[in-house]
């Protein structure tokens, strides 16, 4: 995916333009920290770990989408967009999508398929869109 395509997705309604406030964005971030942390503690239940991971990657994600500029209300969506928001690897953004998957069938259909594989995954991206994030250096020319 390219910035092309992001015009594109905002073209046809899949994304909204709007530009970043960096309220929200530090604010996305710093829920994403505490939320890998208490993702990586073992003393919590496997599903709760989970759980975690995926907000924390799901924070990062609509942050990379709200640095660039543009916003979803498509949950799936700013997993998708990550190769053109921060240049993550496509296998980053298939473990989140993967990850969505398992959330959406845990949510709305009792499914319990939790193994430490995949919190390690989904923690593993977590960070990996943590870092890209982090590289690009603070959010400056934004709205509070």
């Amino acid at each position: 995916m390219t910035s092309a395509e992001l015009e594109n997705l905002a073209r046809i309604g899949k994304l909204k333009k709007e530009p970043p406030l960096l309220r929200e964005y530090e604010g996305l971030l710093r829920s994403a920290d505490s939320r890998l942390a208490d993702a990586e503690n073992e003393s919590n239940s496997l599903e709760s770990r989970f759980d975690l991971a995926y907000g924390a990657s799901h924070a990062l994600a609509l942050a990379a989408l709200r640095r660039a500029g543009y916003r979803s209300e498509i949950r799936a969506l700013v997993f998708q967009t990550l190769p053109a928001t921060l240049g993550v690897q496509n296998a980053v953004w298939r473990v989140l999508a993967t990850a969505h998957e398992k959330r959406n069938l845990s949510e709305y259909e009792g499914w319990y398929g939790m193994d430490e594989r995949l919190v390690t995954d989904v923690v593993e991206a977590a960070k990996k869109v943590r870092d890209a994030l982090r590289a690009l250096g603070p959010l400056e020319r934004a709205e509070r």
